[in-house]
């Protein structure tokens, strides 16, 4: 019986028959066997600009007779942006496309895993159990892992984006691991072309492992490099030479320059003329060669004693020792360790990579002034390293923590570059606001806000009710009723004077109040409800991460937690700004904390119990990061005047900025904002309001 089919032939072959080679995964096609274009137009959503970040405050004060500006650069503000890279990317074509130069990633490794660490308390001074001073938490979530088919559908499209954002001259590096790089290497090939192959580099990441019973020890990462053209820029990097070979080659000394040297060969392949080598006449190459030099040339190396005659009578050319580079960079990298636990970039998040790999990377491919981009940021090492080298930089991630420890390193390396004099750019903090979760909602929710709120209530692990007391009632958890604010709203005082009052004609004792945003000073509003209508209210921000498209798992709600601060006024005199700084005298404002009481919400549970009473009592402690806009203006972003963080070497905190603010125009009323960050990096604000 014939194999063949009907209608397939050599006029008409079968479409396998005809297929180049080629990775396919479901969702790569669709349901009629077309291909999935990346939805670009779609995805592509105003960024929100909510930080703006130029330290060190000290620099925007007056300058003295002797201080130098030199060092700020205000050609472009460089970006931290907070959300979906694939949304990002698609956003930021509209003024990036073909202008980033470099990009560097390093995602996650279809490992199904979560990734945690270590996160301290406190001040470390004090003598504590490791369960009370440190928790560990979940850096990043991969949630990708649910299979290789989803994790390779969510690297193309974001692959294809890059390719889009860079230059002509731009190139990408890929990082990754046994566990996907066979297929990465091929939809790379797909996208970018074989062609623009350039190297699988080999990064030797340890230098032994534990050896498995029946395999041998992985110690070794893989990073693909690839151009977008074939005339991407490349600068060679070189290996200093090895001490052996510094002893075997350059074993000469010149009495005159007082430098060591080799003698190299004064030939190339090819054949070419005969030239005159001083009092030594005209000598001719040997058969199939050249001399390396012109006449001319020849003439000035005789002078200069460039050119010795060995026993052989042939010349030869002398190679000092400081004018070799060393030896060309390979695609083998052993020289680089990982970062150990006491090195001074130790971030202590997981997954970080030294900043000598991303040095590399960035000096082969770019020049002083290029963009590099980086859209799983991590713990911010490539921003990093491309702010030192003098490169911009846009770096993007959608965990909380990842953009809360990037700021942090950021702040710390502006004000140590500011230090030293050395150039620096000021950046900015930016998300998609509102217009991820419509995105969201259309994309996912086909538009429904019912949908919307099921799929919250689903997540918080509420009961939906099908036939609630009132419109402003959504769910029950346990006793208590919950209220599942709008997608794209704002929840305000009066709704929760509203909601209030319907959960209380409900017979309700609790209110569980979620939003995605709401307004500030709203705790202060809920204690006087609480106090009045004997209802407690709970109010839980909604976390972005149930937009994750694979995510099943519930993400922590975490209740609103308690800020309080006052203003601190002084009087001062006038001083001259002789150093960096100075003042005109006068009233000068500072802010000084007075109340921290953090969610909780997201410690596990074995540790809850240990901590909630040193949360009331201490909670202080619980705070990273605490920064203050003392001119705040509703609906710009929040301008960084001032801030302070712990370190890993330094876990003090103040509690009482030291800015000495005093640049108010006029008396009046003045609002500042006050924004907390605590160790699980979520943050809280408030504003106080100031009297000039």
């Amino acid at each position: 019986m014939s194999k063949e089919k009907p209608g397939y032939g050599p006029e008409n072959p079968h479409p396998l028959s005809t297929r180049k080679t080629e990775l396919i995964w479901e969702g790569k096609y669709d349901e009629y066997g077309n291909r999935r274009e990346v939805d670009i137009a779609g995805c592509a959503l105003p960024m929100q600009k909510i930080e703006t970040i130029d330290e060190p405050a000290s620099r925007l004060k007056p300058l003295g007779l002797f201080d130098s500006e030199k060092a700020h650069k205000d050609d472009f503000r460089n970006m931290l942006i907070w959300g979906d890279n694939k949304l990002v990317m698609a956003s930021l074509l509209k003024d990036f496309k073909g202008k980033i130069d470099l990009i560097y990633i390093d995602p996650p490794f279809d490992v199904g895993a979560d990734f945690t660490m270590d996160i301290p308390i406190g001040d470390s001074k004090e003598t504590l159990g490791k369960d009370q001073s440190t928790l560990e938490m979940v850096a990043y979530r991969d949630m990708w892992g649910k299979g290789t088919d989803s994790y390779l559908h969510m690297m193309y499209e974001r692959l294809v984006l890059m390719k889009e954002l860079l230059s002509e001259t731009g190139s990408i590096y890929v990082h990754c691991d046994w566990r996907v790089n066979s297929h990465l290497r091929l939809i790379l090939d797909e996208i970018f072309g074989r062609n623009n192959f350039r190297n699988e580099i080999v990064w030797q990441k340890i230098r032994s492992s534990k050896g498995q019973s029946k395999s041998f020890g992985n110690v070794l990462d893989t990073i693909y490099f690839y151009s977008k053209t074939e005339s991407s820029l490349f600068n060679k990097q070189y290996v200093p030479l090895a001490e052996e070979r510094l002893e075997k080659h350059y074993k000469y000394f010149d009495e005159i320059s007082e430098k060591n040297y080799q003698l190299c060969d004064f030939t190339q392949k090819g054949q070419g003329p005969s030239r005159v080598f001083g009092d030594k006449g005209e000598i001719a190459p040997p058969a199939g060669k050249h001399w390396i030099w012109s006449q001319e040339k020849i003439d000035e190396g005789i002078k200069k004693g460039l050119i010795v005659f060995t026993s052989g009578k042939m010349p030869r050319l002398k190679r000092f020792l400081d004018d070799s580079k060393g030896n060309p960079m390979e695609d083998l990298w052993n020289d680089i360790p990982p970062v150990n636990s006491m090195s001074d970039e130790r971030a202590a998040y997981a997954t970080q990579k030294p900043e000598a790999l991303l040095e590399r990377m960035i000096l082969s491919s770019t020049n002083e002034g290029d963009l590099v981009a980086d859209f799983f940021n991590g713990s911010g090492t490539t921003g990093a390293v491309a702010e030192r080298l003098g490169r911009r930089w846009i770096m993007a991630d959608l965990g909380r923590f990842a953009i809360h420890t990037t700021r942090k390193r950021m702040i710390e390396l502006q004000r140590k570059l500011y230090e030293e004099d050395k150039p620096y750019r000021a950046f900015d903090v930016y998300n998609l606001g509102r217009y991820e979760r419509q995105w969201w909602q259309k994309e996912r929710l086909k538009g429904a806000d019912e949908e919307h709120r099921r799929v919250v209530l689903e997540f918080y692990k509420a009961e939906v009710l099908q036939s609630p007391p009132s419109p402003l009632i959504h769910g029950r958890k346990g006793s208590a009723l919950c209220h599942v604010d709008s997608i794209d709203g704002l929840f305000t005082r009066d709704e929760l004077k509203a909601v209030a009052k319907a959960a209380k004609e409900a017979g309700a004792k609790e209110l569980h109040c979620l939003a995605w945003e709401f307004e500030m000073d709203l705790k202060l509003l809920c204690h006087e409800i609480e106090h009045a209508d004997n209802i407690k209210i709970k109010l839980i921000p909604i976390p972005r991460e149930i937009m994750e498209k694979n995510r099943t798992s519930p993400p922590p709600f975490l209740e609103v937690a308690v800020l309080e601060a006052e203003v601190v006024y002084k009087n001062i005199p006038p001083h001259p700004p002789l150093t960096k700084g100075g003042s005109r005298g006068g009233v000068v404002v500072d802010i000084k904390l007075k109340k921290f009481v953090p969610s909780l919400a997201e410690v596990p549970t074995k540790e809850l119990e240990a901590l909630k009473e040193r949360a009331i009592k201490s909670g202080f402690d619980f705070i990273d990061f605490w920064a203050v806009d003392f001119d705040y203006q509703d609906g710009q972003p929040f301008e960084h005047h001032w801030q302070a963080y712990r370190t890993r070497k330094d876990r003090s905190l103040p509690t009482v900025s030291n800015h000495e603010y005093d640049k108010y125009p006029n008396k009046g009323k003045y609002t500042a904002c006050v924004k907390v960050v605590d160790i699980f990096g979520c943050d809280t604000s408030i504003t106080v309001e100031i009297s000039t």
